[in-house]
């Protein structure tokens, strides 16, 4: 643990979350009583992944989290923290930069290790400067320059902050950061009673999708079954390292998360999390995991080893819809990409990073291909909203 100190400000830097109590970090990540607004930020979940090896030395995900106290030692008042990794490539974080890393090492450069403000494998906003809401806001430009710092004193390549809050990412240039917009598709809740209110917002066509669609997955031949907290037991979690297993092999290569995060999670996570399962003959085929905040369920992972038609989008979207209506959620973040999203509902929306690159030549390269790629995205945004499965209710055909 390295520490520096400017005025009455110190700076810690962690190399384990069990560095600090989860009192402490979840004062700043999660400080609103009951269920947090975004589970992957909590002391538990980033711990979880440290305890499992999912994350650690020799994994390209480095622990270097940051800890701002007023007047320095362990007891001054807490400012913020912010979950940082030196990361040792570009896998698991879904903003993509392999193409910077490319070039900068034909330039001769190092582009790795690399510093990235994030939650590890985890395409999900949510805030990434967590300032304790007793703290100015200025605490937030402290951590930024905090790990500018860090930084420069290893002689780090970069620094990221990604799926950030459009509110973080306005305050970019303020940062001295550079912005960069990607694109995800969320389902909204406006207020729907029941999943039939739903279909009945679609336009005829689509909704005559989604019912044939749901008819020929629940059609399999066994039950959906939708569990939490206490009703997750531990052989479920057997079944679910063969999906998980099935789809990180032919997506990624090989899994990110290793077998004792899904142990540690039922022990510490059970109650953050929606597990969908279909069962046929007494024995889970597939299934999708779900985490829950405060306004939000968040779909992660899916997997099967018995392929049935439409069970995925069943699984993955149509039983996330259903069950964030029962909870009364206003929003559902199925992960990144996929534009096979959209007939399903899922819209498409922006998602924010951040960037900083010490080399003042190649940062201005990237700069001039984030505007490019900026313009592209917001454009192909507002296309793909004017081809919704909402219904436009001009003529449009209610049977």
């Amino acid at each position: 643990m390295t520490d520096s100190a400017e005025g009455n400000v110190e700076i810690t830097v962690l190399t384990g979350l069990d560095q600090i109590s989860a009192e402490d970090w979840d004062s700043c990540a999660a400080p609103n009583r009951g269920r947090p607004e975004n589970p992957f930020l909590t002391h538990r979940f980033l711990l979880a992944l440290e305890r499992s090896g999912s994350v650690g030395e020799g994994t390209g995900w480095a622990a270097r989290h940051l800890v701002a106290r007023l007047g320095g030692q362990l007891g001054g008042q807490l400012l913020g923290v912010m979950p940082l990794y030196a990361k040792g490539h570009s896998q698991g974080e879904y903003i993509f930069d392999f193409n910077w890393a490319h070039a900068y090492a034909r330039a001769g450069g190092r582009y790795y290790p690399k510093l990235q403000a994030a939650v590890p494998f985890t395409p999900a906003t949510g805030r990434r400067l967590l300032v304790h809401p007793d703290a100015p806001a200025e605490a937030g430009i402290l951590l930024v320059e905090a790990a500018r710092e860090l930084a420069r004193q290893n002689k780090i390549s970069s620094f990221h902050i990604t799926f950030c809050t459009q509110d973080e990412w306005a305050r970019g240039p303020e940062f001295g950061m550079m912005q960069r917009t990607s694109q995800q598709f969320h389902w909204l809740n406006p207020g729907y009673a029941s999943f039939d209110d739903y279909l009945a917002a679609l336009s005829s066509r689509k909704r005559k999708n989604v019912r044939r669609e749901r008819a020929s997955a629940q059609a399999f031949g066994g039950d959906i079954v939708r569990l939490t907290g206490d009703e997750i037991q531990p052989e479920h979690w057997d079944y679910f390292w063969q999906f998980y297993q099935d789809t990180g092999a032919r997506k990624w290569g090989q899994p990110y998360l290793t077998r004792a995060f899904f142990e540690e999670a039922h022990a510490h996570l059970r109650d953050d999390m929606l597990l969908v399962l279909a069962i046929k003959g007494g024995t889970p085929i597939a299934g999708a995991l779900n985490f829950i905040g405060s306004d939000v369920l968040y779909g992660r992972y899916w997997g099967c080893t018995e392929h049935h038609a439409n069970l995925h989008f069943e699984l993955c979207y149509y039983q996330a819809i259903e069950a964030a209506i029962d909870m009364g959620l206003g929003r559902v973040e199925a992960g990144a990409q996929g534009e096979h999203k959209l007939a399903r509902g899922y819209l498409p929306v922006p998602c924010y990073s951040l960037h900083w690159i010490a080399e003042p030549r190649f940062a201005a390269a990237v700069q001039d291909f984030l505007n490019e790629e900026g313009e592209m995205v917001v454009a192909e945004i507002d296309y793909l909203q004017d081809h919704s499965p909402f219904a436009k209710r001009t003529g449009d055909d209610d049977a």
